[in-house]
């Protein structure tokens, strides 16, 4: 594993899934790893009764938690929905691992997904051969996860156009997959469900059909509730990758953290954090993921272009590339905020120098 990029998540937290099994007592759906309220602990963290202590996933309401993982012992679909960066894959990926230790089974959303890319495609070298044949059958994610009853993943499913999306239709409603071309059909094993996950701010979008909608349970995951909730997801991806990516740099104080989030709040807001003065909003999200990013590229410029200590000159350069998306709007934007919110702030100099060395 430790030559692996980016591990999945079943074996990246296999420990803690084990654990969790060892300690899980109670009635769990056919073809499930673990029990609904395991499912649950495994994401939000806890202490089990041995001791042993797993990792938050997800840090926000554990009642939203509560409800996709109930939605998945039903027959009904679950959407993850909200705004870009507001960890939707990464609650999907999670949710596949805990359930069917399997988060594998995805299709990736995209303005050229095509209808084979669910359903199933051929081996054209095969199906000229002999014809269409079960050998030349090519399964999808989605087909798998019906034959072995496992979670299937489709990540922006509104990427994808309205009538490919359509077909998910029979799928959802009556578990079975036809397959004409061989006069049969796949029926899915209990354990069989779609996590997809959507959001309504990029370009592109493709809005669901009625009839797609209601064969889903949308769970809405909103943006941190609180500063200090975002500051520690922040703190915890990014610690996390520093440990993946072996960067030889300090890791960064909680300060650089507070300030990066701050900002990116007060922008998302269109008003600083003590109320006082109104803000313009940019074109971009300014998510936690974003936020993210902007730390993760700050220690890797620290790493390898400086002593090792991440420093507002480090950061600099990120921030600005995460406000300004529209070198016209979002660039009055941002400069209107580094001279009068960054530059009035007195533990902030460091910042305003760097921003405005850059510019």
């Amino acid at each position: 594993m430790s030559d692996i990029l980016r591990g999945h998540a079943e074996q990246l937290y296999a420990q803690e899934i084990e654990e969790l099994k060892k300690q899980d007592g109670g009635a769990k759906p056919q073809n499930w790893l673990l029990t609904p309220q395991a499912v649950v602990t495994y994401l939000m963290g806890g202490r089990l009764k041995n001791g042993f202590e797993v990792s938050p996933k997800y840090i926000g309401n554990r009642r939203l938690m509560e409800i996709a993982v109930a939605t998945l012992t039903t027959d009904r679909a679950l959407l993850l929905y909200g705004l870009p960066g507001t960890a939707k894959s990464w609650v999907s990926e999670h949710l596949a691992a805990a359930i069917s230790g399997d988060s594998t089974m995805i299709v990736q959303g995209t303005a050229g997904t095509s209808e084979e890319a669910i359903r199933y495609g051929w081996n054209y070298a095969r199906l000229l051969a002999e014809g269409p044949s079960e050998k030349a059958l090519v399964a999808t994610p989605v087909m798998r996860a019906m034959q072995d009853g496992k979670i299937a993943r489709i990540e922006e499913l509104t990427r994808i156009g309205a009538d490919v999306q359509d077909t998910l239709i029979t799928i959802l409603s009556e578990k079975t997959l036809p397959i004409p071309e061989l006069n049969k059909e796949v029926q899915a094993v209990r354990g069989f469900n779609v996590i997809a996950t959507a959001n309504n701010r990029d370009k592109g979008v493709n809005e669901l059909s009625s009839a797609l909608k209601r064969r889903f349970n949308t769970v809405i995951l909103p943006v941190p509730d609180s500063m200090e909730e975002e500051i520690d997801i922040v703190k915890r991806r990014v610690e996390s990758f520093e440990k993946v990516m072996q960067l030889p740099a300090e890791p960064p104080a909680l300060q650089e953290i507070r300030r990066i989030v701050t900002m990116f709040r007060e922008l998302r807001n269109g008003v600083t954090a003590d109320g006082k003065t109104k803000l313009k909003v940019p074109s971009g999200t300014l998510s936690t993921a974003e936020a993210i990013s902007v730390m993760n590229n700050g220690l890797s410029m620290a790493a390898y272009f400086g002593d090792g200590r991440l420093t507002a000159a480090d950061l600099a350069a990120g921030i600005v590339g995460a406000v300004v998306k529209d070198p016209v709007q979002d660039k009055l934007v941002w400069q209107e905020y580094v001279e009068t919110v960054i530059k009035s702030r007195e533990d902030w100099k460091d910042i305003y120098r760097a921003c405005r060395d850059l510019a």
